[in-house]
């Protein structure tokens, strides 16, 4: 391909950050080539996986009634795991929508979900080329021109990474160094089959519609991080995030210490007599704000989605496709509006903080310092199923002031009252 015969836009990666952008150009009437090195769009993405609408409905109104989505969001669930004993704390509201607008989020399957975005972006009149691996970028000038895939070379005005974390080609660009393991963590995940009917008795939901998000602390033996399960149609996705660093020192391996979730008591039989059909590991930013690279732009080239960082950690709760797809539009809104190359990175900075992506992840920024407190991953749950225990435990002896037995527990847990109160101190940044 010649220069003269260039794209708009490049777009490598066909995650939801990608298709967003490729959309939102492509209903522009831009010319977009969107490449994707798997087979077929979301064969190589990995999420937990939820998705909350407004971003859907901010890409284009009324998306989030014909997207590939599982089941709606009933049920926030946080379980604490402590030894063999469990709590689980379950906020169950049967509408989960806002003011009359879609409910408020979806579970979802990837492989699905990608393949449905990206097929809109085709509707739009983006090219899709998957099966392709971008190995380098062109440039000129010091501006990026284009894309190297194999012995081709394809021209572009700019060219969007939406490759994901550790994103190759911001490193080929030299917006980021080498992965700081400081700042990721390893996911694994298992989709275990079930039928819809299992499903919805084991989980307390009403119709086929309902779905339970669960968010589980205590599951990675002391090691920073934690557990999630979501339900969809027909299956379960369960899986751990532990921060690499931490698993290279520990004496169990993270399939050993996921099985050991799998066989929990409180665990096992939510997915007893399920089948595993999908097994994945992916790399997942825990940095939130501090994540985001010094720059992530530069003429010719912006970074989109999880290659810039755009995650959200709050222990409750993990934020990552809905912040893709808003990264996605704030980048074509700014590729559109750009009268040069050179004034695409700063019009896309202007359109981050416009579409309130950047404004969201300062504001959760404080999470990052509360989640970084390391008896939070098993002394802490360890130290409230005990004290549940102590509560329900009837003898013939006069029962002990609660106050007492909670302030024997946490001797015996090994947490001060220091150490709460330091707790408190980075959760009232929050």
């Amino acid at each position: 391909m010649s220069e003269s015969e260039k794209f708009d836009a490049i777009i490598v990666g066909a995650g939801p950050a990608g298709a967003a952008c490729a959309y939102t150009l492509a209903r522009e009437g831009k010319e977009v080539l969107v490449i994707e090195r798997g087979d077929t769009p979301g064969s190589k993405n990995v999420t937990g996986g939820r998705i909350y609408t407004y971003a859907l409905e901010m890409l284009d109104q009324g998306l989030s009634e014909e997207a590939a989505l599982e089941r709606k969001v009933t049920r926030e669930q946080v379980m604490l795991l402590g030894g063999q004993r469990a709590i689980t704390i379950d906020f169950h509201d049967p509408s989960f929508n806002r003011d009359g607008h879609p409910p408020m989020s979806y579970t979802v399957l990837r492989a699905p979900f990608d393949e449905w975005l990206a097929g809109k972006a085709e509707e739009m009149g983006a090219m899709v080329a998957c099966g392709i691996r971008v190995d380098g970028l062109i440039e000129k000038d010091g501006k990026i021109t284009g894309v190297i895939a194999g012995e081709d070379e394809m021209y572009a005005d700019v060219v969007v990474a939406a490759d994901g974390v550790n994103s190759l080609l911001a490193q080929k660009a030299g917006l980021i160094g080498e992965i700081d393991f400081n700042t990721v963590g390893v996911g694994v995940k298992e989709v275990i089959e079930l039928p819809a009917s299992t499903i919805e008795e084991r989980f307390r939901l009403t119709n086929p519609e309902e779905g339970v998000a669960c968010m589980i602390l205590g599951c990675t033996e002391g090691i920073h991080g934690g557990g999630f399960l979501y339900t969809n149609k027909e299956s379960i996705s369960l899986g751990c995030v532990f921060m690499p660093g931490e698993v290279a020192r520990h004496k169990k391996s993270i399939q050993e210490i996921f099985q050991d979730l799998k066989m929990h008591p409180a665990v096992y039989p939510l997915i007893a007599g399920g089948e595993t059909v999908e097994y994945s590991g992916h790399l997942v930013g825990e940095a939130g704000y501090r994540g985001i690279p010094k720059q992530i732009y530069r003429e010719g080239f912006v970074m989109i989605g999880d290659a810039a960082g755009f995650v959200i950690n709050t222990g409750y709760s993990v934020r990552g496709m809905d912040l893709a797809i808003l990264s996605g539009i704030a980048a074509a809104r700014a590729i559109v509006n750009a009268s040069s190359p050179a004034e695409i990175g700063p019009l896309y900075m202007q359109e981050l903080e416009r579409i309130q992506l950047l404004p969201t992840m300062r504001a959760t920024d404080g999470y990052f310092d509360v989640l970084q407190t390391g008896w939070l991953y098993d002394r802490m749950p360890a130290l409230a199923t005990a004290v549940m225990a102590d509560l329900y435990s009837v003898d013939a002896q006069p029962p002990a002031k609660l106050s007492r037995g909670i302030r024997e527990q946490m001797k015996a847990h090994g947490i001060s009252v220091w150490d709460v109160i330091k707790l408190g101190f980075k959760g009232v940044k929050i």
